[in-house]
């Protein structure tokens, strides 16, 4: 379980991450993508650290979700490995890496836990992935689920949209948590579900529960590192709540940085190297260029 700033966490794992559900502690998921932001969540004390494939839109500057691949995200994911030592470390599995066979959703997981660290992987929506997520936790490698508003699908689902605002999409989505359930999630993700639903599915569910624009009825909550830090440019979705403006000091340090480059004020003597004159001399020497002796 995770302690406050300042203090030693214990490793965090799926048994402990059970007691904590069992004694009613929130628990704390950042997405992030690199090592300095993994050195700070294990700072911190944070539990679970997920490496989303939201670094298609955050870090590599695609569209969506959709075109980053097994390759670019296991770099990442390698990069958090070497910066955690407590929270628990789970992967995405990027569109295209799992849905076609058992085999191929296993060979996936299996690529991120062996090559890239993770402890855990996450898959979205129901239906036929869960026996992908089934196939997974058989083969050893623990299985984080995804329902509500799933980014790889939301083409099929009209955008980047609330779901289970509807009493049949509500009930579709409350069977296919417990599908999830019962292929052997030991957790799952609830994205842009209204909060009187979430309860409804959180009190039928065993496993943890992780909110994200779902109301505080879930065990857990997760936000992307660049929103919470408000880093992110633009358009914030509804749930996102920014607990600092990192931006705007970026933008100040990165401004006066240039100026002073521009206006020759940057480097000073104090950020140089010293050379002794003696040495200095024989180098004038040797390329012919005479010695300043005032």
């Amino acid at each position: 379980m995770s302690s406050g700033h300042g203090t030693q966490p214990q490793r965090v794992t799926l048994s402990s991450l059970a007691r904590q559900k069992a004694a009613g502690e929130p628990v704390v998921m950042v997405t992030a993508y690199d090592f300095p932001s993994a050195r700070i969540a294990d700072e911190v004390g944070v539990d679970l650290v997920l490496v989303g494939d939201s670094a298609a839109n955050v870090v590599l500057g695609y569209e969506s979700t959709v075109p980053v691949t097994v390759e670019e995200l296991l770099v990442l994911t390698r990069a958090v490995r070497r910066g955690l030592r407590h929270p628990l470390l789970v992967a995405d599995l990027p569109f295209g890496s799992y849905e076609a066979s058992d085999l191929d959703a296993v060979h996936t997981a299996q690529r991120f836990v062996k090559e890239g660290g993770a402890e855990a992987v996450k898959l979205e929506r129901g239906g036929s992935i869960v026996d992908r997520a089934r196939a997974i936790v058989r083969a050893g490698i623990p299985v984080v689920g995804h329902v509500g508003l799933t980014p790889q699908a939301a083409t099929a689902m009209g955008g980047y949209r609330a779901q289970g605002r509807t009493a049949e999409q509500a009930a579709q989505l409350i069977r296919d948590a417990l599908e999830l359930e019962s292929a052997g999630c030991f957790a799952i993700v609830v994205e842009a579900v209204p909060a009187e639903v979430t309860a409804l599915l959180a009190a039928r569910l065993d496993c943890l529960t992780i909110g994200i624009g779902a109301g505080a009825a879930t065990d857990g909550q997760v936000l992307v590192w660049h929103d919470l830090l408000g880093i992110t440019e633009g358009h914030l979705a509804r749930f996102v709540r920014s607990f600092a403006d990192l931006r705007s000091g970026m933008v100040e340090g990165l401004t006066a940085y240039a100026g002073a480059v521009r206006a020759r004020e940057f480097p000073q003597p104090e950020h140089t190297y010293p050379i002794e004159a003696t040495e200095l001399d024989d180098l004038r020497a040797r390329l012919g260029v005479a010695g300043d002796r005032h």
